[in-house]
């Protein structure tokens, strides 16, 4: 579904340690360059951020300046956990009130931020927002969180609209992806915690790369806008890697770990879905979706059929 009007942005962000500290305690040079010369041009309506990691120190002032540096979107930060880089969401308030928040804290090594809102265009909407960042060292760890994703993601149905990203620390399903899963024979990889933080043993004592998350949230009937993007709108870019690149320990190369998940409904009013390079400022590259305004409207209404669920088999 395409059309000619204007767009709702949403943009996922992990950007490395929050940008470090200047020489003063203040955010760095790296925060500065990614919230005004990369995010504040893009003038997103909902920002979700991964390694926030300095935004809940001093009464959670560099959450408040990023409220301030992105032109007056409302911050929320997800609650502490053993992981010392929380997860934030930011939006902007006059498109998406919010209605609730939820702190959940239980079976996360680094607790989403989550919210639910409503859109100002179809009032009574519900809109289930969810940052997330899976724990980079377990994939029981990360299967645990996954089930929890899930439990948002059944909120569906009840009515309620879903937006999700998060920095997923393993692989999407390889059908249809333009990056393949990582042959960990390869001898270039070489970073042995790596390979058992990314891998589950098979019967035979290979290794088998980790989708858990993907084939979850993809059966729960949520979509990827990125396999949208590529497979409906022939933007094949959209499945470019996400992380990886400044990575030379041996890990073996970018990678699509960084996604974002919607409902069957708003999956259909994708515009665009765009891999923004960020070299040199993080370590991750940020993923900018765009839904059409209209097409949202007409999704949160259920004037839209939703989206078949994937086939998780070529």
């Amino acid at each position: 579904m395409t059309y000619g009007d204007d767009t709702l942005r949403f943009v996922g962000c992990n950007l490395e340690h929050d940008g470090g500290l200047g020489p003063d305690g203040t955010p760095g040079e790296r925060w500065h360059i990614m919230h005004k010369e990369i995010l504040a041009p893009l003038r997103p309506d909902g920002l979700f951020r991964q390694e926030a990691t300095h935004s809940r120190e001093e009464g959670h002032d560099r959450l408040h300046a990023a409220e301030r540096a992105l032109g007056g979107m409302r911050g929320f930060i997800g609650q502490p956990g053993v992981g010392k880089n929380p997860t934030a969401l930011l939006v902007r308030p006059e498109t998406f009130p919010v209605v609730r928040e939820y702190r959940p804290e239980k079976g996360w090594r680094t607790p989403p931020t989550n919210i639910v809102t409503e859109y100002v265009g179809v009032p009574g909407s519900r809109i289930v927002m969810v940052s997330w960042h899976g724990a980079f060292n377990s994939p029981r760890a990360r299967e645990r969180e996954a089930d929890e994703l899930a439990a948002l993601a059944d909120k569906t149905k009840q009515g309620m609209a879903f937006i999700g990203f998060g920095d997923c620390n393993e692989y999407p399903v390889p059908v249809g992806e333009t990056v393949p899963l990582p042959n960990w024979t390869d001898p270039d990889i070489t970073d042995l915690p790596h390979i058992m933080h990314r891998t589950n043993q098979a019967p035979d004592g290979s290794r088998i790369s980790c989708t858990y998350l993907d084939e979850t949230l993809l059966g729960c009937g949520l979509h990827d806008p990125a396999r949208y993007a590529a497979h409906h709108l022939g933007q094949k870019h959209a499945l470019d890697p996400t992380a990886g690149h400044a990575s030379t320990s041996g890990q073996g190369g970018g990678r699509r770990i960084d996604r974002c998940y919607l409902d069957p409904r708003l999956v259909r009013a994708v515009v665009d879905v765009e891999v923004i390079d960020t070299t040199g400022v993080s370590d991750h590259h940020a993923l900018q979706v765009d839904l059409s305004r209209r097409g949202v409207e007409e999704a949160l209404r259920g004037n839209i059929d939703p989206l078949p669920p994937v086939a998780l088999t070529a």
